[in-house]
């Protein structure tokens, strides 16, 4: 019964290949093997994970946050930040691209969108970088890669997702995920500049027409301007994590405070409001038929004795605990050429995360390391989200050729920081430890 099971994989990749969206040919595998393992008992199965789904309290946050996103691309919070993060910057080498990754981190801990992120911080950061005869590439580059930072920092939508499959705790998650986020960003940032340093035809040193201004005046114009996020990273992120609120209820407090900021900013009006409603209705409903999709076909693959012939076929190879974690974590990156990331979760998971932890692992650290490995895929060509996103808002002369280059040194950064991950697990497990009071 087993054998059958592992050709659901080949099937899935085939009905991709095919041009059949992922939600829909996740359910049609799962429905085609289901009925021939199971004959009428798979339509009992399909409605207990339908039942799961629905009755799920940390799947009622993903609408809300994505609402938050929503609204915050349209509150004017961005422009202000970009501004004052620029007096900041403008004199480091690459100091535009340099402000664009600060900028990204801050906009993605409010939103945790990486669409929202990518978008927003694009649209304001490549005319001006492209008016200082920025390189191409690299514009592209930071704005894939910081851009995309929605999904390693946290409050990121994707971990609410991880923590679901997983059966993990959003507020460990949250945590855990915070050091290696934000390590990442500060490598980008060490690549920037050290490659403006090398080559200053990539970023020609500005020139400005006027001088700065005193210190306390851009002192005052960057907390104005920091103060709503961080007002919102707090109540979302911080009542997560010090166990205030559940999900759903932080991310309401998130929805209602962006909102508020949206009045505040005087950009509020009913037009707004429904172009949000509309764009979280569509988002969450691709979103959860996804999710439908992948629940069905990890209940089919488990249920008909696929996690126990694959766990048999890796223990026949005999790789051991590491060579079995590369391997899973390669699967992850090369189903990043034809999958979104959150199919790849809902499919791999519920399968490898047994596996690896019972080699010993530390499930929140595999999390966090899985997370990476997905966040770089999703930078890599072919399927390369981030760059799908990048190519809505580029101008004609960025081009495809521009952006392919511009994320390669990213993805180098991406495995230097994996490694780092893999040498000192503490860099996600320390702050959980500190915070939460988890060994």
């Amino acid at each position: 019964m087993s054998e059958p099971a592992l050709w659901m994989f080949p099937a899935l990749l085939t009905a991709i290949f095919a041009g059949v969206p992922v939600a829909f040919a996740l359910m049609s595998v799962a429905l085609v093997f289901g009925l021939w393992q199971f004959g009428g008992a798979a339509v009992t199965l399909f409605e207990h994970k339908l039942r799961d789904i629905s009755s799920s309290h940390v799947l009622a946050a993903a609408p809300l946050f994505i609402f938050m996103g929503a609204m915050l691309e349209r509150s004017g919070i961005a422009e202000r930040l970009f501004e004052a993060i620029h007096m900041w910057t403008r004199r480091l080498p690459g100091g535009l691209a340099v402000g664009t990754i600060l900028m990204c981190v801050v906009f993605a801990a409010s939103s945790g969108v990486v669409g929202a992120t990518e978008t927003v911080v694009g649209m304001l950061a490549v005319p001006v970088m492209l008016r200082h005869r920025y390189d191409k590439a690299l514009i592209s580059g930071t704005i894939c890669a910081g851009g995309s930072l929605g999904s390693i920092i946290p409050p990121s939508l994707l971990v609410v997702f991880l923590a679901l499959i997983a059966g993990l705790g959003i507020g460990e998650l949250f945590v855990a995920m915070l050091l290696p986020g934000l390590i990442l960003a500060g490598c980008y940032i060490a690549y920037i500049v050290v490659a403006v340093a090398l080559d200053r035809e990539l970023a020609p040193d500005l020139v400005e027409d006027d001088e700065l201004p005193p210190l306390l005046q851009r002192l005052w114009f960057t907390a104005v301007a920091l103060a709503p996020p961080l007002m919102l990273i707090v109540a979302v992120l911080g009542s997560i994590v010090m166990a205030v609120a559940v999900p759903t209820e932080a991310a309401a407090v998130g929805a209602v405070g962006s909102v508020v900021l949206t009045l505040a900013y005087r950009r509020f009006s009913f037009a707004v409001l429904r172009e949000a409603a509309v764009k979280t209705i569509s988002i969450t409903s691709m979103i959860l038929t996804i999710v439908v999709g992948g629940t069905m076909f990890g209940g089919v693959f488990v249920g008909a004795g696929g996690q126990t012939a694959l766990e048999g076929l890796l223990a026949a190879a005999d790789l051991g605990g590491w060579g079995t974690l590369l391997l899973i974590l390669m699967l992850v990156f090369l189903a990043g050429f034809v999958m979104d990331l959150l199919s790849i979760m809902l499919v791999l998971i519920p399968i490898a995360m047994p596996i690896i932890t019972g080699f010993g692992f530390d499930a929140v650290w595999f999390a966090i390391a899985l997370l990476m490995m997905m966040h770089t895929s999703s930078m890599t060509p072919p399927m390369a989200g981030a760059i799908f996103y990048f190519r809505a808002i580029a101008p004609p002369e960025i081009t495809l050729r521009h952006m392919y280059r511009g994320v390669i040194p990213f993805i180098a950064v991406h495995f230097v920081v994996l490694g780092l991950l893999f040498a000192f697990p503490g860099l996600a497990l320390w702050l959980p430890s500190v915070m939460l009071g988890f060994e």
